[in-house]
């Protein structure tokens, strides 16, 4: 019984910290799948295959990151739809450039254009795991598409 008032309740409240909490999860599927620093999965396993070989540490991790990714990618194709999916990347793509024009951050590096580019996907797949929640806050209305279990 607690279990499940304690689901409703985290149903029915949205705030600024279940975005953040949404928005953490994201980034940590991205950054792990790869980033610029050279501590990912994609650098694990080519190191792998260039030494000690692939094992099945490297397969149950890919597992577990394509699960998180499928999570991510159908959760926010369902909130947002396809045309939302593209007014939310022009939103981030504009955001981003409007960044690099009043130069807060540096176009001209890599490294920086890449963790841009893996923290803007982190950013539009929380949006699209929040976008149920935002969009019943701002106009009442709310999306169904599960038959409760």
């Amino acid at each position: 019984m607690a279990a499940s008032l304690l689901r409703e309740i985290a149903m029915k409240t949205f705030s600024l910290l279940s975005f953040a909490l949404r928005f953490l999860g994201a980034a940590l599927v991205v950054l792990l799948t790869f980033n610029p620093s050279g501590y990912s999965y994609f650098h694990w396993v080519g190191d792998a295959f260039q030494g000690s070989g692939f094992g099945p540490q490297h397969a149950f991790a890919g597992v577990v990151l394509l699960i998180g990714w499928s999570i991510l990618i159908r959760s926010t194709y369902r909130s947002l739809g396809a045309f939302g999916l593209l007014l939310a990347s022009a939103f981030i793509g504009t955001l981003v450039w409007l960044l690099d024009a009043y130069h807060l951050i540096n176009a001209d590096s890599t490294s920086a254009v890449a963790w841009t580019a893996l923290l803007s996907l982190a950013a539009l797949l929380a949006v699209g795991m929040s976008w149920s929640h935002i969009r019943r806050r701002l106009s009442g209305q709310l999306d169904v598409d599960d038959i409760a279990e």
